[in-house]
């Protein structure tokens, strides 16, 4: 019996043993909280659950294809990659990393809670979701367990952000220290960022909760999604978090979630290049960040006419203007190109540091380069950095020099790639979806449980 075949007939079996079978997938508008959910909802729709999706009308034509019930946003204010900075046209000039991020956490994630909220009950008088699967950056989490009553499995599609006194403060990019003095010095940060660095953000979020009546206590902004989650399945394992004494216990690692792929993605993309070099390059900024400048153009210029083949991925930004700068033989530019077709023939990967692509960067043994600062990428990027699966470079802008040096660095040292295989090989102990409808199942049975004893006791 063929892989698939068989995790399918274990999550009949996994269904059977509860009723509840409704169930409503919702995620902040992004390819990023997107993508991961999507072979999970697939899953537990083969095998026979009633899936439902609310997200942003950017993602009906591709619920369309996966055949699940969209309900896009109503009262809810739908931000994006394309249209943030048309929305919050002050944003760009916002330089500083940490405003910059409050600036996004208030007004792209926390005011759309009450949102999403007067959506999700609207929903529920024709669609009564028994759980909801939500990315980990949903703001309406705490809405649903302590307004609706109903269980939230929230997915971590980023680093963890939950405070640990292990650990500097989420955020800020730092990689640990355990040394006693080391931990004085994380507690100091840890305080200063609660207080001053993201004072506006939890302000905000706290007033917010106390006005609809969710006690959130002193948690910050990083800890509220997380508590407040029935369970949080963080995509990846624990070799590639940092380690904590005080790991929440509802956190359960979960393995990488990668997109679901149709049937009419089969088709491999093929370049007859791919086999004239024994050196090449995938390089991509992600479909967010739309200036070029920033890392596509300085990782052209690094190995354009040379002997390594460069493979450009430009998410639909300016791809015509990048094919008349760079005609050389050695540069393959296009919009979009799977990355399970390219990356099984790449050496290294050059990115700003968008989590699933970093997920299938390691899957597919590829050491990094990364430069990315902005959207919660200087986490990803610490990360990588700290257990050497590449070469962080701490920048939005990096220089050609510092791609071309930390490029050919990799390439001459095999440390990095054995620890991305070594990291890998961690990957495939794990079996995401059989694993989630296990999750899925104990929540239902659980809530089922809660149901029925409090109906007795009633009664």
């Amino acid at each position: 019996m063929k892989h698939s075949e068989q995790k399918l007939e274990e999550a009949f079996r996994l269904i059977a043993q509860t009723n509840s079978k409704k169930i409503l997938f919702a995620c902040v508008p992004g390819d990023g909280h997107f993508n991961p959910l999507t072979g999970l909802a697939k899953y537990l729709q083969a095998a026979g659950y009633d899936v439902r999706w609310y997200t942003g009308t950017a993602y009906a034509k591709k619920l369309e294809r996966l055949q699940i019930h969209h309900y896009p946003f109503d009262k809810a204010l739908e931000v994006n990659g394309e249209n943030i900075d048309i929305i919050f046209q002050e944003r760009n000039s916002i330089k500083n990393p940490v405003k910059r991020l409050n600036f996004d956490i208030i007004n792209v994630f926390i005011k759309r809670a009450p949102e999403y909220y007067a959506d999700l009950i609207n929903i529920y008088k024709s669609f009564s979701f028994d759980l909801v699967v939500a990315d980990c950056a949903f703001t309406a989490i705490p809405f649903i367990t302590d307004k609706m009553n109903i269980p939230v499995i929230s997915i971590g599609v980023f680093p963890l952000v939950e405070t640990s006194k292990d650990l500097a403060p989420a955020g800020v990019g730092k990689t640990p220290s355990y040394t006693f003095w080391g931990k004085q010095r994380q507690a100091i940060e840890r305080w200063v960022a609660d207080r001053l660095l993201f004072s506006p953000s939890n302000k905000f979020m706290r007033r917010l909760m106390k006005e609809y009546d969710i006690e959130v206590g002193k948690l910050s902004l990083f800890d509220v999604n997380v508590k407040k989650s029935t369970l949080l399945l963080q995509s990846g394992t624990p070799g590639f978090e940092y380690k904590r004494s005080d790991l929440g216990k509802n956190i359960r690692f979960i393995g990488s979630l990668l997109p679901y792929r149709t049937s009419s993605e089969k088709d491999a993309w093929f370049d007859e290049r791919l086999i004239n070099y024994s050196k090449i390059v995938l390089v991509t900024q992600g479909t967010v960040e739309k200036d070029i400048e920033k890392l596509l153009v300085p990782s052209l210029e690094a190995f354009k006419n040379t002997d390594t083949l460069v493979v450009c991925t430009t998410g639909g930004t300016k791809t015509d203007q990048l094919k008349k700068r760079f005609p050389h033989a050695n540069v393959i530019i296009e919009d979009y190109i799977p990355f399970a077709d390219i990356m099984p023939y790449a050496t290294v990967y050059i990115t700003n540091g968008g989590y699933g692509g970093v997920m299938l960067g390691i899957k597919h043994h590829l050491p990094m380069v990364v430069a990315g600062v902005h959207e919660g990428k200087n986490e990803i990027n610490a990360r990588i950095g700290y257990f050497n699966l590449g070469i962080n470079l701490k920048t939005e802008t990096p220089s050609v020099l510092q791609i071309k040096k930390a490029t050919e660095a990799i390439m001459q040292d095999p440390l990095y790639k054995e620890n991305v295989i070594r990291l890998a090989d961690e990957f495939n102990e794990y079996d995401p979806e059989i694993l989630f409808a296990k999750y899925v199942r104990a929540v239902l049975n659980e809530r089922r449980s809660f149901a029925s004893r409090l109906e007795v006791a009633e009664n």
